[in-house]
């Protein structure tokens, strides 16, 4: 397993990147993004490829996270569909054959109820990527907006993922993991490697530490009773994480997703580096 971070592109991240000793990058191709499929040529992902070559490190995947696949405005959802499938017949040029995204639904509507408008667009998805040998890696964090809940991201839970699954079979769609959203959920994060053995096609490294304090005032339906951390500063236990994962023979990369709010702005780099630090002890 190789280890990255999640970043916007930039040729000063990539040789920060090196510099650091990370193997790799996860690459931002959501719209407006640095690397926005629509203002690419084949010259500019020439010059984008010679950047990481140069740096000896590679891209593990391109992400495109912030565009909603089933948007219930019909003219918005042809839009972002046409533009996540040029994402799918662009990603082998930039070196990658998996691009991760969020399985963005009608908050209006319970996820079940986003099943019938998944199995459509995603069964188009899942033909293309086969035809260009790429797999979709589905993150699982869940955008719950605050009280009275709604959820952006249907594909946040097992029960969820089995339906996803079953909706559209095809091997083309698999998951991106993230732990850290299953433990504040109260899902057991080992659990789900094992159960899910077969579709998980990237990993993000992102813990999750729990304030008790906060917790006993506000219950379960507060909203400040968790926050993301740096792998090592939370409830997570790496080293049985990454031996599940060694255990069902994963062969991709893992990804720093950094968004611990102790390491923002100016730490950022002071962050990724001590997450890289403490991933190494663990992966072999």
């Amino acid at each position: 397993m190789k280890i990255g971070f999640l970043t916007e592109y930039s040729e000063e991240r990539v040789e920060f990147a090196k510099k650091a000793g990370f193997d790799c990058l996860e690459v931002s191709v959501t719209p407006g993004s640095a690397l926005d499929v629509r203002n690419l040529t084949k010259e500019k992902i020439e010059r984008i490829r010679k950047v990481f070559t140069r740096n000896e490190v590679k891209i593990s995947d391109l992400a495109c996270y912030f565009l909603n696949h089933l948007d219930p405005d019909e003219k918005k959802r042809k839009e972002n569909n046409e533009y996540f499938i040029s994402v799918l017949k662009i990603s082998k040029e930039f070196g990658t054959n998996i691009v991760t995204t969020n399985t963005w639904g009608d908050r209006t509507r319970p996820p079940k109820e986003n099943l019938s408008l998944y199995k459509k667009v995603f069964s188009e998805y899942a033909k293309i990527a086969e035809d260009n040998g790429v797999r979709i890696a589905m993150e699982n964090c869940p955008h719950i907006n605050g009280y009275p809940f709604s959820i952006g991201n249907i594909g946040y839970s097992p029960s969820i993922w089995k339906l996803l699954f079953e909706a559209v079979p095809s091997l083309a769609i698999g998951l991106q993991y993230d732990p850290s959203h299953l433990v504040w959920l109260g899902i057991d994060y080992l659990r789900g490697i094992y159960d899910f053995k077969e579709r998980i096609y990237s990993v993000h490294a992102k813990d999750t530490e729990i304030i008790k304090n906060n917790l006993y005032k506000e219950g379960i339906l507060g909203t400040n009773w968790w926050r993301y951390r740096l792998p090592g500063l939370g409830e997570i236990n790496w080293q049985k994480f990454l031996g599940a994962l060694y255990d069902i023979g994963y062969q991709g990369d893992i990804i720093i997703e950094l968004e611990d709010p102790v390491f923002c702005r100016d730490r950022i780099d002071e962050g990724l580096k001590l997450g890289l630090k403490y991933l190494r002890l663990f992966v072999l």
